[in-house]
């Protein structure tokens, strides 16, 4: 990987190599992941489609969050992002389930939950991982900010590095 190298381009090769299918829920991003990945040519062997899941019901409809923990954790947590790769993972029968759930701003934060909160999820064949991250950026930053992140993580998960990254979740 050299410095100028997108984070799009990095992972193509693995995904190749390894003949690896990848599917996407993405939220607060709005299909920025899925553009990003499709910018590169032969993307259609690996990126097999996503759900752009802006809303609670898109999210329950299509992906199978469930209605208890959306109305106990909120859309915008750890559990959804976990139940969204997972979700984006089973219904495009998908190798990878790579998620994101935020708040893009520049309103819809609060207190406990501030704009530029984002939860990313990877569901893979050895297992999943969530993190969170705040962003401190507009709208349009945020949004970047999170697809980008998304796509370092698919990295992280490419290059055996998963177990590396950490969380940023607090544990109880």
């Amino acid at each position: 990987m050299s410095a100028g190298d997108l984070l799009e381009q990095v992972v193509a090769q693995p995904l190749l190599a390894r003949n690896l299918t990848i599917a996407l829920a993405e939220s607060c991003t709005g299909g920025l992941i899925a553009h990003r990945l499709t910018n590169i040519a032969g993307s259609s062997a690996y990126v097999l489609g996503g759900v752009v899941s802006y809303s609670n019901e898109a999210k329950i409809a299509l992906l199978g969050v469930s209605v208890d923990d959306l109305g106990r954790e909120g859309a915008v947590s750890a559990i959804v992002a976990r139940q969204m790769a997972s979700g984006a993972r089973r219904t495009f029968g998908a190798a990878v389930g790579l998620s994101v759930t935020g708040i893009a701003g520049p309103g819809g934060g609060t207190p406990t939950k501030p704009v530029g909160l984002t939860y990313l999820g990877i569901e893979t064949p050895d297992g999943a991982k969530v993190i969170r991250r705040v962003w401190e950026a507009d709208r349009e930053g945020n949004k970047a900010a999170s697809a980008q992140a998304a796509l370092e993580l698919l990295a992280a998960y490419l290059a055996g590095r998963l177990d590396q990254v950490d969380t940023g979740i607090e544990s109880a």
